[in-house]
Order: C-alpha cells, then sequence, then structure tokens
C-alpha cells in the first residue's frame, strides 16, 4: 500500500509513470531489453533524449537560441559549472536567501570576484529581499538567485532588477509555475523533486553564452562540449532522462504547466489556510514569500513535533520532519503530491491539533 510522501527530494512521483517505467524495466517497447540495458547510443535510446528535449522546450517554452542539456552531478556541481562557464569579466554577484543559495555562492569565490547582492540570512532566511531596492555592481558577468527554497520554504516572484545576465537554481520548482525562460541566460536544476529520480540535472542555457569556458573548465562540466554532443558525450543517467520523458508525457496530459500551477496553488492554499488559523501549527515564512511546493511548519515544542512525524508515519504521511537547519516539519507538494495528500495531512493535523491542546 503506497504512502503519501512528503520528501523534498528524492521526491514522490506520479503513479502512471512508476507503472509503464515498471513495464518498461523488462521490455522497452518492444525491445526485447530493459530501459536500463540498452545502449545510450542506440535508436530507442537516442529517441527517448530528442523526444524528452523536446517535450521540455514545449513545457517551459524554451526558444530555439536556447540549449537543453541533460548533466549529471547534481544541481550541487552547477554551483562551479556556471562560473567556469559564464565568468568572462570574472565578477558576479549572488543573491544568499538560503542553503543552497549560500553554497553556490561559496563555491563561486573559488573561480572570481563574487559578491553578496542581497541577503535574509539574518533573519535565518524567512523572507526574499525586496528586488526593487537591492543594487548591483555594475560591470558583472551575471547574477545568481535559487528561484525557490526547498529547505526554508521560500520563492522569488519578483525577479532581480538588473540588465545583467539571470542565471536562476530552480531545482525545487522548475514545471511548477509558469517562468518565462527569455528573462534567463542560464536556468538549472536538479530533477530529483519535481522531474525524475537524482542523477540528472538539466541546464537550460542561452547559446550566445556557450563557448566562453575559462581554460581550467573540466571537459565534463563545459556547456559547449555538451551541446555540440547533445548531452551524450558520455554515458548519461539514462534512468533518468527516460523517467523525466514520463514525467513531462504525463504533465503535458494534464494540460502543461498553466494547468500543474493551478492545482498547486490549489493544494499550498488548503494547507496555508490550515495552518494560518491553526491555534498550535505555526509558519515562520513571510507570507509574501512563501513557496508553493515546501511548506515549513513547527508547533513550537520540539517534543511535540517529533511525536506529529511519528504519528503521521503511523498514518501513511511520511518523510514530513523538517530540516535540521530549520526543525519542526515540512510537507513538500511538489507537482505529483495529488490534492488527497494534502487534504489527507490537514485532516491528520486537525485530529493532532484537538488531541494535544
Amino acid at each position: 500500500m503506497r504512502v503519501y510522501n512528503f520528501a523534498a527530494g528524492p521526491s514522490t512521483l506520479p503513479l502512471p509513470v512508476l507503472e509503464e517505467a515498471q513495464r518498461d524495466l523488462l521490455d522497452y517497447n518492444g525491445t526485447g531489453m530493459s530501459i536500463t540495458e540498452m545502449s545510450h547510443r542506440s535508436k530507442p535510446f537516442m529517441a527517448v533524449n530528442e523526444e524528452a528535449q523536446a517535450l521540455l522546450r514545449e513545457l517551459m517554452g524554451i526558444p530555439e537560441d536556447y540549449s537543453v542539456l541533460f548533466v549529471q552531478g547534481g544541481a550541487s556541481q552547477q554551483f562551479a559549472a556556471v562560473p567556469l562557464n559564464l565568468l568572462v569579466k570574472g565578477r558576479a554577484d549572488y543573491i544568499l536567501t538560503g542553503n543552497f543559495a549560500n553554497k553556490a555562492y561559496e563555491e563561486g569565490l573559488k573561480f572570481g570576484d563574487m559578491a553578496v547582492a542581497a541577503s535574509s540570512k539574518e533573519d535565518n532566511y524567512t523572507y526574499i529581499p525586496d528586488m526593487k531596492n537591492v543594487k548591483f555592481r555594475d560591470d558583472i558577468d551575471y547574477v545568481h538567485f535559487t528561484y525557490n527554497n526547498t529547505i526554508f520554504g521560500t520563492r522569488f516572484t519578483t525577479l532581480p532588477n538588473t540588465k545583467a545576465t539571470l542565471v536562476t537554481d530552480m531545482s525545487s520548482n522548475i514545471l511548477s509555475e509558469v517562468v518565462d525562460v527569455k528573462k534567463f541566460g542560464l536556468i538549472y536544476a536538479g530533477a530529483q523533486k519535481n522531474i525524475a529520480p537524482a542523477g540528472l540535472t538539466i541546464v537550460i542555457v542561452k547559446k550566445d553564452l556557450l563557448g566562453k569556458a575559462m581554460s581550467i573548465c573540466p571537459t565534463m562540466l563545459n556547456y559547449a562540449i555538451q551541446d555540440k554532443n547533445d548531452s551524450l558525450y558520455n554515458t548519461p543517467p539514462c534512468f533518468s532522462i527516460y523517467m523525466a520523458l514520463l514525467v513531462f508525457r504525463w504533465l503535458k496530459a494534464l494540460g502543461g504547466v498553466p494547468a500543474i500551477q493551478k492545482i498547486n496553488e490549489e493544494k499550498a492554499g488548503i494547507l496555508y489556510d490550515f495552518i494560518d488559523n491553526s491555534k498550535l501549527f505555526k509558519s515562520k515564512v513571510n507570507r509574501a514569500d512563501r513557496s508553493l511546493m515546501n511548506v515549513p511548519f513547527v508547533t513550537g515544542n520540539e517534543e511535540l513535533d517529533a511525536k506529529f512525524v511519528k504519528e503521521a508515519t503511523a498514518n501513511g504521511l511520511v518523510s514530513l520532519k523538517g530540516h535540521r537547519l530549520v526543525g519542526g516539519m515540512r510537507a513538500s507538494i511538489y507537482n505529483a503530491m495529488p490534492i488527497e495528500g494534502v487534504k489527507k495531512l490537514v485532516e491528520f493535523m486537525k485530529k493532532f491539533e484537538t488531541e494535544n491542546k
């Protein structure tokens, strides 16, 4: 019996996708081979790779002057790949709104003159700095920010006001809401939250930014080389790419990103509405900056938090323990989490509150 999995990543996947993958583990599309066994140079897999890229372009409205890369190493490897590929003037500004944004900045410091343009660290990243008041340096290569903060439950609703190239880590909100790709020079995302099992990282990069990598840039991190080889320079994360394809098909059948955004807003609304009216559960996140994907909440009592997580698990609501940097609980309600799962969580929270007055 399947539970409702609120893990921040690797996260829950759509049931129809898992069922189709289950069939293809023995025989993919009449080849007599598992999808996990075939060569990445074979025609069947190359077709998977091409369709996955095409569907992602369609779902996100990615223009032709952007390249779509399927690479490895997770979003954390992109913390180094970004400056290695984009630093021409040697300077970039970073906005620090959480743990991963800070890690990206610290990695960037190894390669150039990096500055913190804005930060919410002093308030434990419970808000997004007002982008209207942020000043960026002149003559920089890019501005980097983390679009959705998985651990702290915040998201950007206004983009940084700058003429510099925008670079964003979209790992925990890619395909969850409509985004204008043309406003960015580069988007990257680990797939294990909203798209596929761990192993695949997506990079969407404007083509005029390619071919400018630093001389010390490793071959495997060079976007131009990956683009030239259609992301098949070496053996890619084949199974994760295949799973991404199935998720892209599933999302398209639902009505695409605009449709799933409405569903996500409804799910988040149900959960936040209960928390805001609860006498037991509280959110520390600034309301205007709340994430649609990751919802941290607390009771204010660590023992009661632990009791909640334990009892929720026993009721089929799993992976609700909050990150160690925040504590309490966190419900990650990515695209694949059905509304029924959120409703069941709220029902349990109501029951728990009644029993623990």
